[in-house]
């Protein structure tokens, strides 16, 4: 995960997405909308587990990460990296 992840908010993708090939890579494509805390949350959930730093860059807000962390389905070797850069970035101790 990119240390500089929240440096360019205004770059960050909103409104409605489909996620690229390389990372929902099976299924058909799915539209998203970040707007809605469900969607966001199962983008997140995607981007974290298969995205590249890019893709972690325009997908991922971390104030909204924070938001969604006790509702999100993630690996524990994702949930440990993410809770070293919360302590890191903002010295906030989350559980994995």
């Amino acid at each position: 995960m990119p240390e500089d992840v929240a440096e360019h908010p205004a770059g960050k993708a909103r409104g409605r997405v489909q996620l690229p090939l390389h990372i929902r890579w099976s299924g058909p494509a799915i539209t998203y909308d970040l707007a809605d805390r469900a969607d966001r949350a199962r983008v997140y959930e995607q981007v974290l587990r298969e995205g590249t730093d890019d893709d972690v860059r325009l997908y991922v807000n971390p104030d909204d990460l924070l938001e969604l962390w006790d509702e999100m389905a993630l690996p524990p070797t994702v949930r440990q990296a993410w809770a070293g850069w919360f302590w890191r970035q903002r010295n906030v101790e989350l559980r994995w």
